[in-house]
């Protein structure tokens, strides 16, 4: 799907080398508010770093950066990139929210197709400052939480450290193994006027980005591969192994074989395709609060009936919320009891607790006076003056230029943004800081540089941007990630609170002299065997389980309503046909499978009379239940909670099918895309287009599991859901359609339709040439054990399945129920179930209605037995240990 690098003519080239010539063609003009350009000099010629880009921009005209944009959007839609807003702001670079909030649908991952270079010697500038501000912020965090000369010694205000929420007094006397206290560092910088570099946040809580940072080189790397070649930027996927072998020596001394877990709030989090992402990369698994548990001091990961230690704990969840028990009583997403394990130094959790003080604008304040005393340096890197409201001259130059300061609380909360705010808003302001000065600072306006972009509708345009950088702490020091995470600013006042609309790649360029190895963005660094790699929650065997039940459920549903659509336009004039009465059993059928009402008490006229609606709704009604819309998207959601178990290939084929039947296009007209269009052929065209896709996708991940998954006890379970979902879905459907008797040709067009929809008609045919026998469908669907389509073919698998489980005995109760599943199936005799009692074949019945039932009760021993987490009191301390409170 890539592009190729179109070069034009050299006499062409020629007048594309002036930044003048280019801007007229693509009206290309600084944002707002821009300042030092990225792009051009102060000549207006095009810098030397940005050559080969103007030139391949130049190359493509419009059509060709329209075109490249598209294959961007489709590339991140293939790769399963998605950003949750939970908040409004839209921005892709904010910091995951940590606390529970309202269920969001992920949203598009927006990024440039352009990106954004830097120069080798602008990179050794922004390396060393960057590497020398994380030494700074580990020293002030080893010394908050340790010693604190920053406050004996005057400089630091106590009242700024405790008045903060970052600052969390259960971490004091928690250290994490090694040199540095703080782990990772991610730090907003951007380009000020005279072309040097300015910090604008510091993130080290729980830094987000580097997932996506990651995601986003191998995206472009892919759309511009001719482009990539010829710039040839510095990898950035080596940080990736830096980081896990750095989490592998945050163990603690006692741990031989360290494992590692990557902490989430959940799949509702802003950056949950960042945490999973990053967990995927580096071989961790991606855990949530209920797969976690203290027990005798120590921290476990539950798995399959037993708990396996837990050693280093990557943290996603703001520190507030990690411990119900010693912090935030009310947080759902926290481990009772893993603040007393840290105590105990039997679990390191990075970043640790407390890092979330160095977030504060009261420290950021009195860093550049914190490096003079702590590391006897001066910073190589400005931070965005600021004024503190305690000091007496700075309150007065604070009040005096509200309008044009960033004032942030150093209590916690959201910034102001002063020229946004009215007269009567910074009278008001004003009265707030003149009373509690201590408790504001003022920041100048961050300053923005500008760049080429082309994220609005593939249009080239100059938009503000900045970066976020990333560090990861090793034993001699720190290593920065080469490049990072590029964004767009909004437009607007929005921007001075770094809220962005897109993302951008950072290409770092090699030095000129020297030998680079070079590493293919694409190529994930190796990785070595983790004692986790066998280790399943019942959390993610719940959602593997329901993986394979959703997958199964939409395959089924698109064959169903694809046979049931034709049988309708089939005998839709013709309804005197005896083949007509196939239509409304088959809709029959479909409530059957939804358990939804499709019609009238089985008036067949008004089955008939509303079908078209019926049809529509059990496609594209994503709230109506057991629809095909509903089952792609709860398929969506439980495949990204997920993520770190399913193979890449899984989102391409799952993004596809998304967007037309969840995300269709608007009509012509203006019709919102989730409303039944007015016109027939319309809504013809999408039900067909969208099945028949529905039905590809669904034959696609099953061919993907089956080639491209690893068969662990994950794979296994989400097999043991497919099983039981295709029996339950096979005899509903056997039920709805064979059970009553009708003339030879309502018979005929039932049957067959029977068979289609169990993907069992051809050889069906091959055996009968044409006979119509309800007995040799039996024998084909339900009996023959040789096809993948029949319930003793499901059964068999179960079986196995439910063998290769961890600590299977032979003789659970699931593995018991499906032997008394299948010998109850072995006695019986397909010609028996042909008898017709009454008009209806009795045995038959019986025989759909009991097997249906007992699937059911299977799912639900399933469930209990090997998907539910343990109950009962546990000691967290130790049997005979009381626990001191701090």
């Amino acid at each position: 799907m890539a592009l190729p690098l179109h070069h034009p003519p050299d006499d062409l080239l020629g007048r594309y080398r002036t930044a003048r010539v280019q801007q007229a063609l693509f009206d290309v003009r600084p944002g707002a508010g821009s300042g030092y350009d990225e792009f051009v000099d102060a000549a207006g010629d095009i810098r030397p770093g940005w050559q080969e880009l103007a030139e391949c921009v130049a190359g493509r005209g419009r059509p060709g950066l329209a075109q490249l944009s598209d294959v961007v959007r489709s590339l991140v839609d293939n790769d399963g990139i998605t950003y949750v807003s939970v908040d409004g702001r839209g921005s892709v670079v904010g910091q995951a929210g940590p606390d529970g909030h309202e269920p969001a649908e992920p949203g598009p991952w927006h990024l440039d197709a352009l990106p954004l270079v830097v120069s080798a010697d602008e990179w050794n500038t922004l390396e060393s400052g960057l590497l020398q501000r994380s030494r700074l912020l580990d020293a002030v965090l080893t010394d908050l939480y340790g010693p604190q000369l920053s406050i004996t010694s005057g400089v630091l205000p106590a009242a700024l450290l405790f008045a903060h929420p970052g600052y969390v007094r259960a971490a004091r006397g928690i250290d994490i193994p090694g040199r540095h206290q703080l782990f990772l560092h991610g730090c907003d910088v951007s380009r000020v006027g005279d072309g040097g570099f300015r910090v604008n946040a510091d993130w080290t809580q729980a830094p987000s980005g580097a997932g996506y940072a990651l995601a986003d080189r191998r995206v472009v790397a892919h759309a511009v591969p001719d482009l990539y070649e010829r710039i040839g930027p510095r990898p950035a996927s080596p940080w990736a192994q830096a980081l896990r072998l750095a989490l592998i020596d945050a163990a603690p001394e006692s741990a031989e074989e360290p494992t590692v877990v990557v902490l989430s709030p959940g799949i509702h989090s802003e950056t949950a395709f960042d945490q999973a992402y990053l967990a995927g990369v580096l071989g961790f698994p991606l855990v949530e609060s209920a797969d976690l548990v203290v027990r005798d001091g120590k921290l476990w990961m539950r798995s399959m009936g037993t708990l396996k230690r837990v050693d280093v704990v990557l943290r996603r969840v703001d520190a507030d919320f990690v411990d119900p028990l010693d912090l935030r009583s009310d947080s759902r997403i926290g481990v009772a009891g893993l603040v007393e394990a840290l105590r105990r130094g039997t679990v390191a959790v990075v970043n640790t607790l407390g890092s979330g003080i160095l977030e504060s604008p009261g420290l950021q304040r009195f860093l550049p006076e914190l490096s003079e005393v702590l590391l006897g340096e001066s910073p190589m890197l400005d931070t965005t003056p600021m004024y503190w409201g305690g000091n007496g001259t700075e309150r007065s130059h604070l009040v005096a230029h509200l309008s044009s300061l960033l004032i942030r609380p150093v209590t916690g909360g959201r910034p102001i943004v002063g020229p946004a705010l009215s007269a009567e808003q910074r009278r008001q302001l004003s009265a707030c800081i003149e009373a509690t000065p201590w408790q504001w600072v003022g920041q100048e306006l961050p300053e923005f540089s500008s760049a080429p972009s082309i994220v609005s509708s593939g249009a080239l345009s100059a938009a503000n941007v900045g970066m976020r950088l990333f560090t990861v702490a090793q034993r001699g020091g720190y290593a920065p990630m080469i490049g990072g995470l590029g964004y767009v600013l909004a437009p607007g006042d929005v921007a001075y609170t770094l809220n962005t609309v897109a993302a951008k790649d950072v290409w770092v360029r090699a030095p000129e002299r020297g030998t680079v190895e070079r590493v293919s963005p694409v190529d994930l660094p190796a990785i070595t065997p983790s004692p986790t790699r066998a280790v399943s929650s019942p959390r993610v065997l719940a959602d593997m389980f329901w993986v394979g039940r959703y997958a199964e459920r939409a395959e089924h549903m698109a064959r169903l309503l694809t046979v049931t659509r034709e049988r309708y336009h089939e005998f839709h004039y013709r309804r005197d046909m005896d083949g007509s009465e196939c239509v409304p059993v088959l809709l029959t059928a479909l409530g059957h499978q939804t358990g939804t009402d499709t019609g009238a008490d089985g008036d067949d006229a008004e089955l008939i009379a509303t079908a078209q609606s019926t049809l529509w709704s059990l496609t594209a009604d994503r709230h109506r239940p057991g629809s095909l819309a509903q089952s792609v998207e709860r398929l969506g959601l439980l495949t990204r909670s997920v993520r770190d178990q399913m193979s890449n290939d899984t989102w391409m084929v799952l993004a596809a099918v998304e967007r037309a039947l969840l995300h269709p296009p608007a009509s012509s007209s203006g019709r919102p895309a989730d409303e039944p269009p007015d016109s027939q052929a319309e809504g013809e065209a999408f039900l067909t287009a969208t099945a028949s896709l529905t039905l590809a996708g669904m034959l696609a991940l099953s061919g993907v599991a089956a080639e491209s998954m690893i068969r662990d006890v994950s794979w296994t379970m989400m097999d043991i859901g497919k099983r039981i979902e295709r029996g339950l879905n096979l005899t509903a459907l056997l039920s709805a359609t064979l059970t009553t008797a009708r003339n030879p040709g309502a018979e005929q067009a039932i049957t067959e339709s029977t068979l289609v929809v169990c993907e069992s008609a051809i050889i069906y045919r091959r055996r009968m040439l044409g006979k119509v026998s309800v007995s040799a469908v039996a024998d084909l669907v339900l009996f023959d054990a040789d096809n993948p389509r029949s319930l003793a073919y499901q059964l068999e698998r179960l079986r196995t399945d439910l063998k290769a489980l961890p600590g299977s005995s032979g003789s659970s109760r699931a593995e018991r129920m499906v032997d008394e599943i299948g010998t109850r199936l072995r006695r019986l005799d397909p010609d028996d179930l042909e008898e017709i009692v009454n008009g209806r074949r009795a045995e038959l019945a019986e025989l759909l209605d009991g097997m249906h039932a007992d699937l059911r009760e299977l799912a639900n021993v399933i469930t209990a037995t090997h998907l539910s987490l343990p109950g009962g009191m546990q000691h967290l301390w130790g049997k005979d240990e009381r626990r001191l409170m701090p």
